[in-house]
């Protein structure tokens, strides 16, 4: 084989790996998108819900402020009261329902990272090894 033929065979086995490694670039920058987008919508949902809670809680305190001017033994029992303390109490459940989907995601992926590392540090320590000399095993007595 010709130099100069080596020289075209090696080039394009290199742009061959250059754009494989390129491609799993491209595909790991995009799957961390996916997570970033799913993270950030969740987290707007959690933002808007909040925002009802305080809207909620504003008229409760307005209800129950009316009532008290009112002099009405018990602003717990009106119907007004118990009804937007059962919409901020479903408010709150849905509040509850999205951050714990966030939290197992967030442990998922931190158990990945934590396999991930294991596993290079092991190759790493696989490579950096030599050869050395047998130790002495221990008796047991």
């Amino acid at each position: 084989m010709k130099f100069w033929e080596k020289i075209q065979e090696d080039l394009k086995k290199n742009i061959q790996e250059g754009l494989s490694f390129v491609k799993e670039g491209g595909e790991a920058v995009s799957q961390k998108i996916g997570m970033l987008t799913n993270e950030g919508k969740k987290k707007y949902k959690v933002f808007n819900l909040n925002m009802k809670v305080q809207d909620e809680f504003a008229k409760l305190g307005g209800e129950i402020y009316d009532l008290t001017t009112k002099k009405s033994k018990n602003p717990l029992r009106n119907k007004k009261v118990v009804s937007i303390i059962s919409k901020i109490n479903k408010l709150e459940a849905q509040i509850t329902k999205l951050e714990q989907k966030k939290d197992k995601k967030a442990v998922k992926t931190a158990a990945k990272k934590t396999t991930a590392k294991k596993k290079t540090t092991r190759k790493r320590k696989c490579a950096t090894k030599t050869k050395t000399e047998p130790q002495p095993q221990e008796t047991k007595e």
